[in-house]
């Protein structure tokens, strides 16, 4: 398999209080991408503002803040050709009003606040975001059977 990359998604509190989380997973098994990571987290103000450090201090920052710490969050990371682009394709547009019918936040979202998921927007974030979610051994490197009817 030629070019794989990794992309870091987060099934945020809404998502999994929602019970959508194996459908989120469903879509990217689905698509083909291979999960290699993935853990139920109850996020840290310390975590969240190394995650979204562009963002702290910004006035809407406390209250995103609040709402990610406000139930377990599903993080995971996918593996695959183009995923970070492509997992980006399948969340849809941040606000869910903006999102394409099909699209996760499309198909289960309505408020800008409660968009159900993160993904990383470029390949350099998803290595960054990746680190602050994850140890090392966390990350299971396997190689799955049906790659071959996926890649050529």
């Amino acid at each position: 398999m030629s070019q794989t990359e990794r992309t870091f998604i987060a099934i945020k509190p809404d998502g999994v209080q929602r019970g959508l989380v194996s459908n989120i997973i469903g879509r990217f098994e689905k698509r083909g991408y291979k999960l290699v990571a993935i853990k139920l987290v109850q996020a840290t103000e310390a975590l969240l503002n190394e995650h979204y450090a562009e963002h702290v201090g910004k006035p809407f920052f406390p209250k995103m803040c609040n709402f990610m710490m406000s139930g377990p969050i599903v993080a995971m990371v996918w593996e695959g050709k183009d995923v970070v682009k492509q997992g980006r394709k399948m969340l849809g547009a941040t606000n869910p009003q903006d999102s394409d019918m099909g699209t996760i936040r499309g198909d289960f979202g309505i408020d800008l606040g409660r968009n159900v998921c993160h993904g990383s927007d470029s390949v350099a974030s998803a290595e960054r975001e990746i680190k602050i979610w994850f140890n090392e051994n966390e990350i299971v490197n396997w190689s799955a059977n049906q790659s071959i009817w996926i890649y050529e």
